[in-house]
């Protein structure tokens, strides 16, 4: 089976926000948190976990975030 890109979760002190999603997403995160679940020695059953560390890892991979966060801030005028 191919490696999932979240293997597991972070466990960090979160911080709250909330979020719209839509149906289909939502139920793809579900799925996903069961794939991680049958892949990992912990239960994936907390989507905002979940969701946390795919968002993490977007940003961590998306190379014009990470270019964006190294150029100098410029000034308005």
């Amino acid at each position: 089976m191919a490696k999932l890109k979240i293997s597991e979760l972070p466990d960090e002190k979160p911080v709250k926000i909330t979020v719209e999603l839509s149906a289909s997403v939502f139920r793809d995160l579900q799925a996903c948190a069961e794939a991680v679940g049958r892949h990992s020695d912990q239960p994936a059953n907390d989507l905002g976990r979940l969701a946390s560390a795919m968002v993490a890892r977007f940003m961590a991979t998306d190379r014009a975030f990470a270019k964006s966060k190294r150029a100098p801030a410029i000034k308005a005028r």
